[in-house]
């Protein structure tokens, strides 16, 4: 498996690390191979843009950089791909970015149920919040290159959910600190469960409920496990792609530059890809005998009575970053 090392003919790991990771004896530009790990499968529409961004890459460089995607944890699982890149042992990957609020609670201001439950709204909040992540990011050496959104987030379960009780007690999926404190403020129990053992779960009994997209559903084929989602709309989460900057900076400025378009391209892109997901996901899932409702007033009261509470919560955590995020938010929605 190759890193961010640049592959030298004729030259073992060790005597290209020592030869400086730049060029061949002769002066030829040495190609540079990167292994991507990401979580999602190869149906995922993430995963689709960042396929397309690797081929944007690979053309843009003449064949310079040449990206490898390593898609459905193949490669790395998703609860070590942040720190793989940030130690080097791959340069790039993706992520939720949500995953990261143990470490900084300025990561999960996406998945505040209601603060954006729009994409209109979600890029607004990801304009205002873009700045202080990437420096955040830049403190482990880490550069953002690009985020795109999954569809708005509902609820899946095996039975209609109506009243504000009907999830008491239900054992809920989690993928982050904020489904989790959903699920404990609307009496449901939180279970960690990753997107490629939701079947399982589900049949096994391990868990009766789950927060998460429409193209989730559509992707896990949901109609094998369960009846019904609630497209509640509660938040929008992003998905990162990073790059150590370490071996961002070995790459020459017009190789660096290429990246930065084609990363450019990739979140234009993939925000369009994601709305477009969201309504032919929802056709898919009805298509397939899922019973698709809205929430009820009660329900939705319930549901926006713990978006306050989360957000409430939220500003707590996030501190100075967390208020300068909701300004600039407030600003750009005015």
């Amino acid at each position: 498996m190759t890193t961010g090392f640049s592959r030298l003919p004729h030259l073992t790991l060790a005597a290209a690390l020592g030869a400086g990771l730049a060029t061949l004896s002769t002066g030829t530009q040495a190609a540079t191979s990167w292994d991507m790990p990401t979580p999602y499968g190869d149906r995922t529409f993430h995963t689709v843009n960042i396929r397309e961004f690797a081929d944007d890459v690979r053309e843009r460089t003449d064949g310079e950089l040449d990206i490898t995607v390593h898609s459905n944890n193949s490669l790395i699982g998703h609860a070590e791909i942040k720190n793989s890149v940030r130690r080097g042992i791959v340069p790039i990957g993706e992520l939720i970015m949500s995953r990261l609020a143990n470490e900084n609670a300025i990561y999960e201001v996406d998945s505040v149920p209601y603060l954006a439950a729009s994409y209109e709204e979600a890029w607004a909040l990801w304009e205002a919040s873009r700045e202080i992540i990437a420096e955040e990011l830049a403190k482990q050496q880490l550069r953002i290159l690009f985020a795109v959104p999954w569809p708005p987030q509902g609820i899946y379960t095996n039975q209609l959910v109506e009243e504000p009780g009907d999830l008491r007690n239900l054992s809920m999926r989690a993928y982050n600190t904020a489904s989790e404190r959903l699920a404990q403020l609307t009496g449901a129990v939180p279970t960690q469960v990753e997107v490629s053992d939701i079947p399982t779960a589900f049949s096994t009994g391990r868990v009766e409920a789950m927060v998460t997209s429409p193209a989730t559903g559509a992707d896990t084929k949901a109609w094998d496990y369960l009846s019904h989602f609630n497209h509640a709309q509660l938040w929008l989460p992003k998905n990162m792609v990073i790059v150590s900057e370490r071996a961002f900076s070995q790459l020459d400025e017009a190789t660096q530059q290429s990246v930065l378009e084609a990363a450019e391209a990739a979140e234009k892109r993939g925000w369009t890809m994601s709305r477009q997901e969201t309504d032919d996901a929802i056709a898919v899932l009805e298509e397939n005998g899922i019973h698709v409702s809205m929430p009820s007033p009660a329900l939705e009261e319930l549901l926006r009575d713990v978006g306050a509470t989360m957000t409430q919560e939220w500003s707590e955590r996030a501190g100075d970053q967390g208020a300068e995020i909701l300004e600039a938010y407030e600003a750009i929605r005015e």
